[in-house]
């Protein structure tokens, strides 16, 4: 079967491109608002709490019907209409409601056509490269075409951008057609005994760790630029640059794994994550040290995520794969992300970004203690 390439890119170009949107300017505007760093940072872990359930609800009807892309179709429109409550009122509770609103049915669309994409590729996993990418693209035009924009007119603009976004992505999505597989036999045990293995556990425990560390840069990296001097323009550029060295190693991906193995980079990638944060945090006034670090985002989250992904597909076969993607997003950008979003909070509250940063750096020093000892493969 031909893979659709362009129509599952496309859907990844707006998914993207509305976190593009969303994760670099959506504190912007909360401050903007009104709203206070442990208020935003609260705001932002509803956001990511909801990750920790509506995959897993999602992947269980996916699993149990097949329907992927019809679910996908749905809760991209639902999350369309929820978001527009944003339009009607500012106040914490509303804007608490209509956040939890969106991102359940948000959060649902990712791991399901991820599962899709891979049932595409078949025997050809290593080019979900070559179509994640367009993702990235879309991140980067979303994020650096907005700073020059929010930069004139204000951030009060964000809100009907992120709607046009939205819908997007169920426009993006009905032209994503289905695709099933027939689950291989030892698929059919229960998904009790895939999380039994160490493996597996020690790789869900690596995820939530990793995406933990991000919690000070997606929830205030563009607050912390802009407390010391950098316009709205500069900062949307240094996020266009991380995602621009993410690009290139999905596109070496293919070429990386098989020389270096998943364990290898999953350790470098980590070890690199450690010493972004610690740059970001200590380093903030010095653009050249700012631009190494988001050279970087190629290790933290490119080489991360292209690896974790694939180790995730090679342990949940058959019909657990969409549970295993959902857990993946649930407990890394769900759970990982909310208790990120939260200590980000409160630390930077109480010091500013050296210290949130910092914490950032233990916790991803944390993870890559858990991978030296406990992670082996094969690959």
């Amino acid at each position: 079967m031909t893979v659709p390439y362009w129509r599952l890119s496309g859907f990844y170009l707006f998914y993207y491109a509305t976190l593009g949107a969303f994760i670099p300017y959506w504190s912007l505007y909360l401050a903007g608002v009104g709203y206070l760093p442990a208020a935003i940072g609260q705001l932002m872990a509803l956001m990511m709490m909801t990750r920790i359930v509506a995959p897993n609800v999602w992947a269980w009807v996916a699993d149990h019907t097949g329907r992927r892309m019809r679910i996908v179709q749905l809760a991209s429109l639902i999350a369309a209409v929820a978001f527009s409550g944003v339009f009607f009122a500012h106040h914490f509770w509303w804007l608490a409601l209509v956040v939890v609103g969106f991102s359940f049915f948000w959060n649902a669309s990712l791991p399901q056509v991820e599962v899709t994409t891979f049932n595409h590729l078949d025997t050809q996993p290593h080019r979900y490269g070559g179509i994640r990418l367009w993702g990235s693209i879309g991140f980067i035009v979303s994020v650096a075409g907005l700073g020059p924009i929010l930069d004139r007119f204000g951030t009060n603009l964000l809100p009907a951008v992120l709607m046009a976004l939205f819908s997007a992505i169920w426009l993006s999505s009905l032209w994503v057609p289905e695709r099933s597989v027939t689950p291989v036999p030892h698929a059919h045990g229960p998904l009790r005994e895939v999380l039994a293995r160490r493996q597996v556990v020690v790789l869900l425990i690596i995820c939530f760790l990793m995406q933990a560390g991000h919690g000070p840069y997606y929830t205030f990296y563009s607050l912390y630029l802009q407390d010391h001097g950098y316009s709205r323009s500069a900062i949307g550029q240094l996020w266009a640059l991380g995602v621009i060295a993410e690009i290139g190693v999905f596109v070496v991906m293919p070429r990386l794994v098989p020389r270096f193995g998943l364990r290898k980079l999953l350790l470098s990638s980590l070890a690199l994550a450690v010493l972004r944060w610690l740059l970001i945090g200590y380093f903030v006034d010095i653009l050249p040290v700012l631009i190494v670090a988001q050279v970087l985002h190629a290790a933290t989250f490119g080489v991360y995520h292209g690896a974790a992904i694939q180790l995730i597909h090679r342990y949940f076969r058959g019909r657990h794969q969409g549970r295993g993607q959902a857990l993946y997003s649930s407990l890394s950008f769900g759970a990982g992300g909310a208790v990120g979003a939260l200590y980000s909070g409160y630390t930077w509250a109480v010091g500013g970004g050296m210290i949130s940063f910092g914490v950032a750096a233990l916790v991803s020093g944390i993870a890559w203690l858990f991978a030296w000892r406990g992670l082996k493969l094969e690959a």
